[in-house]
């Protein structure tokens, strides 16, 4: 039979193999993590986002609102109202 031929893995491609098994071991954990503060600061911008755009809508609405009843109270002459002619002083 044939001789069973043992491959040392800190020789040739197999250094490539372990460099790479050893780098994703080591840095996976900060790659996560930095994958995650990422998506927390997207979830709370999102929201931010939201919460202006409730409160930009709300405010607008109120404006509107107090625009349109203070347009409703102003006083509409019902017939024309007679003004006196305005006199002017002569100089001394």
């Amino acid at each position: 039979m044939g001789e069973s031929k043992q491959i040392d893995a800190k020789t040739g491609a197999g250094v490539v193999g372990v460099s790479a098994v050893a780098c994703a071991a080591c840095c996976a954990g900060p790659i996560l993590g930095f994958l995650a503060a990422v998506g927390v600061t997207a979830a709370v911008g999102a929201v931010l986002f939201g919460v202006l755009g409730v409160a930009a809508v709300v405010l607008a609405a109120v404006v509107w609102r107090r625009r349109r009843r203070a347009r409703r109270c102003r006083p509409v002459a019902a017939e024309p109202v007679a003004v006196a002619a305005p006199r002017l002083r002569t100089p001394s």
